[in-house]
Protein backbone atom coordinates (compact mmCIF):
# COMPACT_ATOMS: atom_id res chain seq x y z
CA UNK A 1 0.00 0.00 0.00
CA UNK A 2 1.23 3.52 -0.77
CA UNK A 3 1.98 5.20 2.54
CA UNK A 4 3.62 8.50 1.68
CA UNK A 5 2.26 11.94 2.43
CA UNK A 6 2.76 12.68 -1.26
CA UNK A 7 0.25 9.97 -2.14
CA UNK A 8 -2.32 11.54 0.17
CA UNK A 9 -1.69 14.98 -1.25
CA UNK A 10 -2.02 13.65 -4.78
CA UNK A 11 -5.39 12.16 -3.99
CA UNK A 12 -6.59 15.39 -2.38
CA UNK A 13 -5.48 17.36 -5.44
CA UNK A 14 -7.70 15.30 -7.72
CA UNK A 15 -11.26 16.40 -8.33
CA UNK A 16 -12.21 12.83 -9.17
CA UNK A 17 -12.21 10.36 -6.29
CA UNK A 18 -10.99 6.95 -7.38
CA UNK A 19 -13.98 4.67 -6.88
CA UNK A 20 -13.04 1.16 -5.99
CA UNK A 21 -14.54 -2.31 -6.21
CA UNK A 22 -16.96 -3.08 -3.41
CA UNK A 23 -15.52 -6.48 -2.55
CA UNK A 24 -13.11 -8.89 -4.17
CA UNK A 25 -15.71 -10.40 -6.52
CA UNK A 26 -17.51 -7.19 -7.40
CA UNK A 27 -17.04 -5.31 -10.65
CA UNK A 28 -15.26 -1.96 -10.30
CA UNK A 29 -17.52 1.03 -9.91
CA UNK A 30 -17.47 3.59 -12.67
CA UNK A 31 -15.26 6.62 -12.09
CA UNK A 32 -16.69 10.12 -12.09
CA UNK A 33 -15.42 13.67 -11.94
CA UNK A 34 -17.52 14.50 -8.88
CA UNK A 35 -16.07 15.27 -5.47
CA UNK A 36 -17.68 16.50 -2.24
CA UNK A 37 -17.29 20.25 -1.96
CA UNK A 38 -15.43 21.74 0.99
CA UNK A 39 -16.92 25.12 0.13
CA UNK A 40 -20.36 23.58 0.65
CA UNK A 41 -19.17 22.13 3.95
CA UNK A 42 -17.82 25.46 5.20
CA UNK A 43 -20.95 27.37 4.21
CA UNK A 44 -23.36 24.93 5.86
CA UNK A 45 -21.37 24.27 9.03
CA UNK A 46 -21.02 28.02 9.60
CA UNK A 47 -24.76 28.51 9.08
CA UNK A 48 -26.00 25.54 11.10
CA UNK A 49 -23.78 26.38 14.08
CA UNK A 50 -24.59 30.08 14.14
CA UNK A 51 -26.39 31.54 17.16
CA UNK A 52 -29.47 32.05 14.97
CA UNK A 53 -30.06 28.27 15.16
CA UNK A 54 -29.84 28.34 18.98
CA UNK A 55 -28.06 25.00 19.21
CA UNK A 56 -30.57 23.06 17.05
CA UNK A 57 -32.54 21.48 19.91
CA UNK A 58 -35.56 19.43 18.82
CA UNK A 59 -38.88 21.24 19.08
CA UNK A 60 -37.39 24.74 18.92
CA UNK A 61 -36.90 27.47 16.36
CA UNK A 62 -33.51 25.88 15.80
CA UNK A 63 -35.22 22.76 14.47
CA UNK A 64 -37.47 24.83 12.22
CA UNK A 65 -34.49 26.65 10.71
CA UNK A 66 -32.52 23.42 10.29
CA UNK A 67 -35.35 21.60 8.53
CA UNK A 68 -35.95 24.55 6.23
CA UNK A 69 -32.27 24.76 5.32
CA UNK A 70 -31.87 21.04 4.63
CA UNK A 71 -35.01 20.70 2.53
CA UNK A 72 -34.06 23.79 0.52
CA UNK A 73 -30.60 22.35 -0.14
CA UNK A 74 -31.88 18.92 -1.14
CA UNK A 75 -34.62 20.39 -3.31
CA UNK A 76 -32.12 22.67 -5.06
CA UNK A 77 -30.02 19.60 -5.89
CA UNK A 78 -33.02 17.88 -7.44
CA UNK A 79 -33.44 15.17 -4.80
CA UNK A 80 -36.90 13.79 -4.11
CA UNK A 81 -38.84 13.94 -0.83
CA UNK A 82 -38.12 10.46 0.52
CA UNK A 83 -41.15 9.67 2.68
CA UNK A 84 -44.08 9.13 0.32
CA UNK A 85 -43.85 12.64 -1.08
CA UNK A 86 -42.74 14.28 2.17
CA UNK A 87 -39.29 15.41 3.22
CA UNK A 88 -40.07 14.44 6.80
CA UNK A 89 -40.68 11.49 9.08
CA UNK A 90 -42.43 12.52 12.29
CA UNK A 91 -40.70 11.32 15.47
CA UNK A 92 -43.08 11.56 18.47
CA UNK A 93 -41.23 13.03 21.45
CA UNK A 94 -41.97 14.50 24.84
CA UNK A 95 -39.92 17.45 26.01
CA UNK A 96 -39.35 17.28 29.77
CA UNK A 97 -38.00 20.27 31.64
CA UNK A 98 -37.28 19.71 35.32
CA UNK A 99 -37.88 22.60 37.70
CA UNK A 100 -37.98 23.11 41.45
CA UNK A 101 -35.36 20.39 41.75
CA UNK A 102 -34.46 19.55 45.32
CA UNK A 103 -31.07 18.43 46.44
CA UNK A 104 -30.50 14.68 46.41
CA UNK A 105 -30.37 13.97 50.13
CA UNK A 106 -29.41 10.86 52.06
CA UNK A 107 -30.49 10.35 55.66
CA UNK A 108 -30.03 7.59 58.20
CA UNK A 109 -26.24 7.54 58.28
CA UNK A 110 -23.81 9.18 60.65
CA UNK A 111 -24.77 12.58 59.27
CA UNK A 112 -27.04 13.79 56.46
CA UNK A 113 -25.44 13.92 53.00
CA UNK A 114 -26.77 16.25 50.30
CA UNK A 115 -25.79 16.63 46.65
CA UNK A 116 -26.69 19.90 44.93
CA UNK A 117 -28.42 19.82 41.55
CA UNK A 118 -25.94 20.75 38.81
CA UNK A 119 -22.47 20.83 40.37
CA UNK A 120 -22.83 17.58 42.37
CA UNK A 121 -25.69 15.63 40.83
CA UNK A 122 -28.12 15.70 37.92
CA UNK A 123 -31.56 14.12 37.91
CA UNK A 124 -34.43 13.54 35.50
CA UNK A 125 -37.01 11.00 34.40
CA UNK A 126 -38.16 9.02 31.37
CA UNK A 127 -41.77 9.12 32.58
CA UNK A 128 -43.73 11.33 30.22
CA UNK A 129 -47.06 11.73 32.03
CA UNK A 130 -45.94 12.64 35.55
CA UNK A 131 -45.75 16.38 36.27
CA UNK A 132 -44.11 15.67 39.62
CA UNK A 133 -41.56 13.08 40.69
CA UNK A 134 -40.91 12.34 44.33
CA UNK A 135 -38.63 9.66 45.73
CA UNK A 136 -38.99 9.56 49.49
CA UNK A 137 -37.17 7.48 52.09
CA UNK A 138 -35.97 5.03 49.45
CA UNK A 139 -33.47 2.42 50.74
CA UNK A 140 -30.12 2.67 48.96
CA UNK A 141 -28.26 -0.30 47.45
CA UNK A 142 -24.93 -0.38 45.66
CA UNK A 143 -25.34 -2.80 42.71
CA UNK A 144 -21.82 -2.59 41.29
CA UNK A 145 -21.96 -2.27 37.52
CA UNK A 146 -25.68 -3.00 37.45
CA UNK A 147 -25.30 -5.79 34.88
CA UNK A 148 -27.53 -8.79 34.33
CA UNK A 149 -25.90 -10.85 31.57
CA UNK A 150 -27.07 -14.50 31.73
CA UNK A 151 -24.93 -15.49 28.75
CA UNK A 152 -21.86 -14.43 30.73
CA UNK A 153 -23.02 -15.88 34.04
CA UNK A 154 -23.00 -12.39 35.54
CA UNK A 155 -25.84 -10.88 37.56
CA UNK A 156 -25.27 -7.95 39.89
CA UNK A 157 -28.94 -8.15 40.91
CA UNK A 158 -28.85 -11.84 41.86
CA UNK A 159 -31.09 -12.57 44.86
CA UNK A 160 -31.94 -8.91 45.20
CA UNK A 161 -35.29 -7.14 45.29
CA UNK A 162 -34.84 -3.45 44.50
CA UNK A 163 -38.49 -2.50 44.06
CA UNK A 164 -38.93 0.95 45.58
CA UNK A 165 -35.21 1.28 46.24
CA UNK A 166 -32.48 3.57 44.91
CA UNK A 167 -29.60 1.80 43.17
CA UNK A 168 -26.11 3.26 42.85
CA UNK A 169 -24.31 2.03 39.72
CA UNK A 170 -20.81 2.19 38.29
CA UNK A 171 -20.35 3.29 34.68
CA UNK A 172 -18.63 1.10 32.04
CA UNK A 173 -17.87 -2.64 32.33
CA UNK A 174 -16.18 -4.49 35.20
CA UNK A 175 -13.07 -5.22 33.11
CA UNK A 176 -12.61 -1.81 31.46
CA UNK A 177 -9.10 -1.52 32.95
CA UNK A 178 -8.02 -4.90 31.58
CA UNK A 179 -5.36 -4.42 28.87
CA UNK A 180 -6.27 -5.68 25.41
CA UNK A 181 -9.61 -7.05 24.30
CA UNK A 182 -9.89 -10.12 26.51
CA UNK A 183 -12.06 -10.55 29.55
CA UNK A 184 -15.69 -11.35 30.34
CA UNK A 185 -16.78 -8.02 28.81
CA UNK A 186 -14.15 -7.69 26.06
CA UNK A 187 -11.58 -6.07 28.30
CA UNK A 188 -10.77 -2.50 27.36
CA UNK A 189 -13.51 -2.40 24.72
CA UNK A 190 -16.82 -1.31 26.20
CA UNK A 191 -19.86 -3.48 25.57
CA UNK A 192 -23.44 -2.25 25.63
CA UNK A 193 -23.60 -3.41 29.25
CA UNK A 194 -21.25 -0.54 30.03
CA UNK A 195 -23.36 2.24 28.56
CA UNK A 196 -25.40 4.48 30.84
CA UNK A 197 -28.47 3.78 28.72
CA UNK A 198 -28.24 0.08 29.59
CA UNK A 199 -27.73 0.83 33.30
CA UNK A 200 -31.04 2.70 33.45
CA UNK A 201 -32.84 0.11 31.31
CA UNK A 202 -31.80 -2.74 33.59
CA UNK A 203 -32.56 -0.81 36.78
CA UNK A 204 -36.07 -0.24 35.46
CA UNK A 205 -36.49 -3.93 34.61
CA UNK A 206 -35.49 -4.70 38.20
CA UNK A 207 -38.11 -2.27 39.56
CA UNK A 208 -35.80 0.36 41.05
CA UNK A 209 -37.49 3.60 42.08
CA UNK A 210 -34.34 5.58 41.29
CA UNK A 211 -31.10 4.78 39.48
CA UNK A 212 -28.02 6.92 40.05
CA UNK A 213 -24.74 6.40 38.18
CA UNK A 214 -21.53 7.29 40.00
CA UNK A 215 -19.53 9.51 37.66
CA UNK A 216 -15.85 8.71 37.17
CA UNK A 217 -14.07 10.51 34.33
CA UNK A 218 -11.97 7.66 32.94
CA UNK A 219 -14.67 4.98 32.57
CA UNK A 220 -17.30 7.57 31.60
CA UNK A 221 -14.95 8.97 28.92
CA UNK A 222 -15.84 12.58 29.75
CA UNK A 223 -15.75 14.97 32.66
CA UNK A 224 -18.55 16.18 34.89
CA UNK A 225 -18.90 19.28 32.71
CA UNK A 226 -20.30 17.08 29.92
CA UNK A 227 -22.73 15.35 32.27
CA UNK A 228 -23.94 18.66 33.69
CA UNK A 229 -24.45 20.35 30.30
CA UNK A 230 -26.12 17.27 28.80
CA UNK A 231 -28.48 16.47 31.70
CA UNK A 232 -29.70 19.91 32.73
CA UNK A 233 -32.27 21.96 30.86
CA UNK A 234 -34.90 20.48 28.57
CA UNK A 235 -34.60 16.77 27.81
CA UNK A 236 -36.34 14.75 25.10
CA UNK A 237 -37.83 11.28 25.51
CA UNK A 238 -39.60 9.02 23.03
CA UNK A 239 -43.38 9.34 23.33
CA UNK A 240 -44.19 5.70 23.97
CA UNK A 241 -47.58 4.16 24.84
CA UNK A 242 -48.07 4.06 28.59
CA UNK A 243 -45.93 7.12 29.19
CA UNK A 244 -42.88 5.02 30.13
CA UNK A 245 -44.52 4.17 33.44
CA UNK A 246 -42.36 1.04 33.61
CA UNK A 247 -39.21 3.16 33.92
CA UNK A 248 -37.58 4.22 37.18
CA UNK A 249 -39.15 7.38 38.57
CA UNK A 250 -35.78 9.17 38.77
CA UNK A 251 -32.54 8.63 36.87
CA UNK A 252 -29.33 10.60 37.12
CA UNK A 253 -25.65 10.89 38.00
CA UNK A 254 -23.69 11.82 41.11
CA UNK A 255 -20.13 13.08 41.48
CA UNK A 256 -17.72 10.38 42.63
CA UNK A 257 -16.44 12.46 45.57
CA UNK A 258 -19.97 12.92 46.85
CA UNK A 259 -20.63 9.19 46.45
CA UNK A 260 -17.45 8.44 48.41
CA UNK A 261 -18.73 10.62 51.27
CA UNK A 262 -22.03 8.77 51.17
CA UNK A 263 -20.31 5.38 51.40
CA UNK A 264 -18.17 6.61 54.29
CA UNK A 265 -21.34 7.79 56.03
CA UNK A 266 -22.57 4.19 55.78
CA UNK A 267 -19.28 2.84 57.16
CA UNK A 268 -18.10 1.65 53.73
CA UNK A 269 -15.16 2.49 51.48
CA UNK A 270 -16.13 3.32 47.88
CA UNK A 271 -12.79 2.30 46.36
CA UNK A 272 -12.96 -1.08 48.09
CA UNK A 273 -16.51 -1.62 46.89
CA UNK A 274 -15.56 -0.63 43.34
CA UNK A 275 -12.75 -3.20 43.38
CA UNK A 276 -15.11 -5.87 44.68
CA UNK A 277 -17.65 -5.07 41.95
CA UNK A 278 -15.11 -6.03 39.28
CA UNK A 279 -15.18 -9.65 40.42
CA UNK A 280 -17.61 -12.24 39.16
CA UNK A 281 -20.03 -13.24 41.91
CA UNK A 282 -20.14 -9.74 43.41
CA UNK A 283 -23.06 -9.35 45.79
CA UNK A 284 -24.95 -6.07 45.96
CA UNK A 285 -24.34 -4.05 49.13
CA UNK A 286 -27.18 -2.26 50.97
CA UNK A 287 -26.04 1.01 52.52
CA UNK A 288 -27.47 0.18 55.93
CA UNK A 289 -30.22 2.48 57.15
CA UNK A 290 -29.50 5.18 54.56
CA UNK A 291 -32.50 6.46 52.62
CA UNK A 292 -32.58 8.61 49.47
CA UNK A 293 -34.85 11.58 48.88
CA UNK A 294 -35.30 13.78 45.82
CA UNK A 295 -38.18 15.62 44.19
CA UNK A 296 -38.77 17.80 41.15
CA UNK A 297 -41.57 19.09 38.96
CA UNK A 298 -41.75 18.53 35.21
CA UNK A 299 -42.98 20.75 32.44
CA UNK A 300 -44.20 18.25 29.82
CA UNK A 301 -44.73 19.05 26.15
CA UNK A 302 -45.55 16.54 23.45
CA UNK A 303 -44.31 17.36 19.98
CA UNK A 304 -43.31 15.68 16.76
CA UNK A 305 -39.71 16.31 15.88
CA UNK A 306 -38.62 15.28 12.43
CA UNK A 307 -36.15 13.14 10.55
CA UNK A 308 -35.32 14.54 7.11
CA UNK A 309 -35.48 11.93 4.32
CA UNK A 310 -34.12 12.79 0.86
CA UNK A 311 -33.94 10.34 -2.04
CA UNK A 312 -31.70 10.20 -5.10
CA UNK A 313 -33.37 7.51 -7.25
CA UNK A 314 -31.25 4.80 -8.84
CA UNK A 315 -31.30 4.18 -12.56
CA UNK A 316 -31.35 0.37 -12.84
CA UNK A 317 -32.26 -0.93 -9.35
CA UNK A 318 -34.22 1.92 -7.77
CA UNK A 319 -35.84 -0.40 -5.21
CA UNK A 320 -32.45 -1.13 -3.60
CA UNK A 321 -31.05 1.53 -1.29
CA UNK A 322 -27.81 2.85 0.17
CA UNK A 323 -28.21 4.86 3.39
CA UNK A 324 -26.22 7.91 4.49
CA UNK A 325 -27.03 9.14 8.01
CA UNK A 326 -26.10 11.99 10.33
CA UNK A 327 -27.88 13.69 13.21
CA UNK A 328 -28.90 17.32 12.77
CA UNK A 329 -29.73 18.04 16.43
CA UNK A 330 -27.65 19.36 19.30
CA UNK A 331 -28.30 20.54 22.86
CA UNK A 332 -29.78 24.00 22.29
CA UNK A 333 -29.34 26.29 25.29
CA UNK A 334 -27.11 24.69 27.91
CA UNK A 335 -24.96 25.37 30.96
CA UNK A 336 -23.40 28.77 30.34
CA UNK A 337 -19.67 29.27 29.88
CA UNK A 338 -17.87 31.75 32.16
CA UNK A 339 -18.42 34.48 29.56
CA UNK A 340 -22.20 33.95 29.72
CA UNK A 341 -22.51 32.11 26.39
CA UNK A 342 -25.27 29.52 26.90
CA UNK A 343 -25.78 28.24 23.35
CA UNK A 344 -24.32 24.83 22.61
CA UNK A 345 -23.81 25.46 18.89
CA UNK A 346 -22.63 21.96 17.99
CA UNK A 347 -20.37 23.00 15.13
CA UNK A 348 -18.29 19.82 15.05
CA UNK A 349 -20.98 17.74 16.75
CA UNK A 350 -22.80 17.53 14.44
CA UNK A 351 -23.06 20.39 11.98
CA UNK A 352 -20.11 18.78 10.19
CA UNK A 353 -21.95 15.48 9.69
CA UNK A 354 -25.15 17.25 8.65
CA UNK A 355 -23.29 19.38 6.11
CA UNK A 356 -21.56 16.23 4.85
CA UNK A 357 -24.96 14.75 3.91
CA UNK A 358 -25.59 17.71 1.61
CA UNK A 359 -22.06 17.71 0.20
CA UNK A 360 -22.29 13.99 -0.58
CA UNK A 361 -25.71 14.39 -2.18
CA UNK A 362 -24.32 17.24 -4.27
CA UNK A 363 -21.36 15.12 -5.42
CA UNK A 364 -23.60 12.19 -6.34
CA UNK A 365 -25.96 14.41 -8.31
CA UNK A 366 -22.96 15.79 -10.22
CA UNK A 367 -21.72 12.25 -10.92
CA UNK A 368 -25.08 11.17 -12.33
CA UNK A 369 -27.50 8.47 -11.16
CA UNK A 370 -26.04 5.31 -9.66
CA UNK A 371 -27.58 1.89 -10.13
CA UNK A 372 -29.14 1.80 -6.67
CA UNK A 373 -31.07 4.58 -4.99
CA UNK A 374 -29.33 6.64 -2.33
CA UNK A 375 -31.06 7.87 0.82
CA UNK A 376 -29.79 10.89 2.75
CA UNK A 377 -31.21 10.72 6.28
CA UNK A 378 -30.75 13.53 8.80
CA UNK A 379 -32.10 12.29 12.13
CA UNK A 380 -33.28 14.06 15.25
CA UNK A 381 -32.78 13.33 18.94
CA UNK A 382 -29.33 11.72 18.80
CA UNK A 383 -28.17 13.74 21.77
CA UNK A 384 -31.16 12.49 23.76
CA UNK A 385 -30.34 8.81 23.22
CA UNK A 386 -30.45 8.11 19.44
CA UNK A 387 -34.19 8.80 19.39
CA UNK A 388 -34.60 9.71 15.72
CA UNK A 389 -32.55 6.85 14.37
CA UNK A 390 -34.22 4.44 16.80
CA UNK A 391 -37.60 5.53 15.46
CA UNK A 392 -36.46 5.06 11.87
CA UNK A 393 -35.04 1.67 12.83
CA UNK A 394 -38.45 0.56 14.09
CA UNK A 395 -40.33 2.34 11.29
CA UNK A 396 -38.03 2.30 8.25
CA UNK A 397 -39.22 4.32 5.28
CA UNK A 398 -37.24 1.96 3.04
CA UNK A 399 -37.27 -1.69 4.17
CA UNK A 400 -34.00 -2.89 5.64
CA UNK A 401 -34.36 -6.03 3.54
CA UNK A 402 -33.97 -3.73 0.52
CA UNK A 403 -31.26 -1.51 2.04
CA UNK A 404 -27.79 -2.74 1.21
CA UNK A 405 -25.97 -0.83 3.95
CA UNK A 406 -24.47 2.58 4.37
CA UNK A 407 -22.36 5.07 6.27
CA UNK A 408 -22.95 7.19 9.37
CA UNK A 409 -21.24 10.54 9.94
CA UNK A 410 -20.84 12.12 13.35
CA UNK A 411 -18.39 14.91 14.20
CA UNK A 412 -15.84 15.08 11.40
CA UNK A 413 -12.31 15.96 12.49
CA UNK A 414 -11.07 19.48 11.80
CA UNK A 415 -7.65 18.78 13.32
CA UNK A 416 -6.03 18.27 9.91
CA UNK A 417 -5.06 15.45 7.60
CA UNK A 418 -4.34 12.09 9.24
CA UNK A 419 -2.56 9.05 7.89
CA UNK A 420 -5.33 6.87 9.26
CA UNK A 421 -9.02 6.73 10.07
CA UNK A 422 -10.37 5.10 13.21
CA UNK A 423 -13.08 2.55 12.42
CA UNK A 424 -15.65 2.19 15.17
CA UNK A 425 -16.48 -1.52 15.22
CA UNK A 426 -13.66 -2.52 12.89
CA UNK A 427 -13.92 -6.15 11.83
CA UNK A 428 -17.67 -6.45 12.35
CA UNK A 429 -18.87 -6.31 8.75
CA UNK A 430 -17.82 -6.78 5.16
CA UNK A 431 -18.11 -3.02 4.67
CA UNK A 432 -14.53 -2.82 5.94
CA UNK A 433 -13.40 -4.06 2.51
CA UNK A 434 -15.05 -1.09 0.82
CA UNK A 435 -13.29 1.33 3.12
CA UNK A 436 -9.92 -0.41 2.77
CA UNK A 437 -10.02 -0.03 -1.00
CA UNK A 438 -10.92 3.64 -0.78
CA UNK A 439 -8.18 4.19 1.79
CA UNK A 440 -5.61 2.45 -0.38
CA UNK A 441 -6.25 4.99 -3.13
CA UNK A 442 -5.32 7.72 -0.63
CA UNK A 443 -2.31 5.96 0.86
CA UNK A 444 -4.01 5.76 4.24
CA UNK A 445 -4.99 2.98 6.61
CA UNK A 446 -7.86 1.93 8.89
CA UNK A 447 -6.99 1.38 12.54
CA UNK A 448 -8.73 0.11 15.62
CA UNK A 449 -10.13 2.49 18.20
CA UNK A 450 -7.36 3.83 20.44
CA UNK A 451 -9.90 4.26 23.27
CA UNK A 452 -12.33 1.32 22.98
CA UNK A 453 -13.33 1.82 26.61
CA UNK A 454 -15.33 4.89 25.54
CA UNK A 455 -17.92 2.72 23.82
CA UNK A 456 -18.34 4.85 20.70
CA UNK A 457 -20.05 1.99 18.87
CA UNK A 458 -23.10 2.48 21.09
CA UNK A 459 -23.06 6.28 21.01
CA UNK A 460 -24.07 7.20 17.47
CA UNK A 461 -26.91 6.50 15.08
CA UNK A 462 -25.40 3.57 13.20
CA UNK A 463 -26.14 1.47 16.31
CA UNK A 464 -29.89 1.99 15.87
CA UNK A 465 -29.69 0.50 12.39
CA UNK A 466 -27.26 -2.28 13.33
CA UNK A 467 -29.76 -3.50 15.94
CA UNK A 468 -32.12 -4.15 13.01
CA UNK A 469 -29.43 -6.02 11.07
CA UNK A 470 -28.32 -3.27 8.66
CA UNK A 471 -24.55 -3.12 8.10
CA UNK A 472 -23.39 0.45 8.65
CA UNK A 473 -19.86 1.83 8.42
CA UNK A 474 -18.83 4.44 10.97
CA UNK A 475 -15.35 5.87 11.13
CA UNK A 476 -13.74 8.96 12.61
CA UNK A 477 -10.80 11.10 11.64
CA UNK A 478 -7.53 9.45 12.59
CA UNK A 479 -5.20 10.52 15.38
CA UNK A 480 -1.94 10.03 13.39
CA UNK A 481 -1.80 13.52 11.93
CA UNK A 482 0.52 14.35 9.04
CA UNK A 483 1.48 17.45 11.02
CA UNK A 484 2.54 16.28 14.45
CA UNK A 485 1.80 12.56 14.43
CA UNK A 486 -0.21 10.75 17.10
CA UNK A 487 0.87 13.09 19.88
CA UNK A 488 -0.72 16.04 18.07
CA UNK A 489 -3.80 14.02 17.15
CA UNK A 490 -4.42 12.78 20.67
CA UNK A 491 -3.83 16.26 22.10
CA UNK A 492 -6.40 17.72 19.69
CA UNK A 493 -8.97 15.07 20.62
CA UNK A 494 -8.42 15.59 24.34
CA UNK A 495 -8.61 19.36 23.96
CA UNK A 496 -11.94 19.10 22.13
CA UNK A 497 -13.42 16.72 24.72
CA UNK A 498 -12.31 18.88 27.64
CA UNK A 499 -13.11 22.33 26.29
CA UNK A 500 -15.75 22.09 23.56
CA UNK A 501 -17.59 18.75 23.51
CA UNK A 502 -21.24 19.31 24.57
CA UNK A 503 -20.37 22.84 25.60
CA UNK A 504 -20.91 26.41 24.33
CA UNK A 505 -17.47 26.61 22.71
CA UNK A 506 -18.11 23.99 20.03
CA UNK A 507 -18.34 26.85 17.53
CA UNK A 508 -17.36 27.40 13.92
CA UNK A 509 -13.76 28.52 13.52
CA UNK A 510 -12.63 30.03 10.19
CA UNK A 511 -9.10 28.84 10.98
CA UNK A 512 -10.00 25.15 11.01
CA UNK A 513 -7.84 22.82 8.94
CA UNK A 514 -10.22 21.21 6.43
CA UNK A 515 -7.70 18.87 4.75
CA UNK A 516 -8.72 15.93 6.91
CA UNK A 517 -12.41 16.58 6.28
CA UNK A 518 -11.74 16.65 2.53
CA UNK A 519 -9.96 13.31 2.63
CA UNK A 520 -12.58 11.67 4.83
CA UNK A 521 -15.44 12.99 2.69
CA UNK A 522 -13.86 11.34 -0.32
CA UNK A 523 -13.87 8.06 1.59
CA UNK A 524 -17.58 8.41 2.37
CA UNK A 525 -18.22 9.22 -1.27
CA UNK A 526 -16.14 6.33 -2.59
CA UNK A 527 -17.71 3.80 -0.24
CA UNK A 528 -21.25 5.01 -0.85
CA UNK A 529 -20.84 5.20 -4.60
CA UNK A 530 -19.32 1.73 -4.74
CA UNK A 531 -22.23 0.35 -2.70
CA UNK A 532 -24.66 2.09 -5.03
CA UNK A 533 -23.11 0.60 -8.17
CA UNK A 534 -22.40 -2.98 -7.12
CA UNK A 535 -24.86 -5.85 -7.10
CA UNK A 536 -23.35 -7.30 -3.93
CA UNK A 537 -25.03 -7.39 -0.53
CA UNK A 538 -22.33 -7.04 2.16
CA UNK A 539 -23.15 -8.67 5.47
CA UNK A 540 -21.87 -8.87 9.00
CA UNK A 541 -18.99 -11.30 9.46
CA UNK A 542 -19.80 -14.82 10.63
CA UNK A 543 -20.49 -14.90 14.35
CA UNK A 544 -21.22 -11.18 14.69
CA UNK A 545 -24.08 -10.29 17.04
CA UNK A 546 -26.12 -8.75 14.20
CA UNK A 547 -25.53 -11.43 11.52
CA UNK A 548 -28.57 -13.59 12.34
CA UNK A 549 -30.91 -10.59 12.21
CA UNK A 550 -29.61 -9.62 8.79
CA UNK A 551 -29.82 -13.16 7.44
CA UNK A 552 -33.43 -13.53 8.55
CA UNK A 553 -34.37 -10.14 7.14
CA UNK A 554 -32.82 -10.86 3.76
CA UNK A 555 -34.50 -14.27 3.69
CA UNK A 556 -37.88 -12.62 4.22
CA UNK A 557 -38.33 -14.10 7.67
Amino acid sequence: MRSSVAAIAAVLALSAPALTPAVALAAPAAKSDAAPSIDTMKRLVKELSSDAYEGRAPGTVGEEKTLALLTAEFEKLGLKPGNKGSWFQDVPLVEITAKNVSALSFTGGKAPITAAYGPEMVIGTYRTTQPRIEVKDSPVVFVGYGINAPEKGWNDYAGLDVKGKTVLILVNDPDYQTPGLTGPFNGRAMTYYGRWTYKFEEAARQGAAAAIIIHDTEPAAYGWNVVQSSWTGSQHVADNPGGNADQSAAIGWIQKDKAAALFADAGLNLDQQMAAAKQKGFKAVPLGAIKANVSFDNDLRKHASKNVVALLPGKTRPDEYVLYSAHWDHLGHCQAAPDGDDICNGAVDNATGTAALVALAQANVKAGPSDRSQVFLAVTGEESGLLGSAYYGSNPVFPFSKTVGGVNMDALSVAGLARNVVVIGKGKSQLDAYLDRALDAQGRVATLEPTPEKGYYYRSDHFSFAKHGLPMLYFEGGEDLVKGGTAAGMAAAEDYTEHRYHGPKDEYDPNWDWTGVAADLKLYYDVGRALANTSDWPNWVDGDEFRAIRDKDRAGK
